[in-house]
């Protein structure tokens, strides 16, 4: 992953599906593993797995 400030970072975050968020925080893992972009992903990342999940959820509810 190219390194990002946190401007740059913040910007792209927003424009990113659940899988590109996964892959950016998997690449940052194996590459620099700095903590406070580490957190920040994982935020996203966080973010979105439970918008897709309450999604799910609501759907299913809605069906019974």
């Amino acid at each position: 992953m190219q390194k990002l400030n946190w401007r740059q970072l913040n910007h792209i975050l927003n424009t990113k599906t659940e899988d590109e968020v996964l892959a950016m925080l998997e690449a940052e893992k194996i590459g620099e593993c700095r903590i406070s972009v580490l957190e920040r992903l994982h935020q996203r990342y966080n973010s979105l797995r439970v918008m897709r999940e309450r999604i799910h959820l609501i759907g299913s509810a809605r069906n019974v």
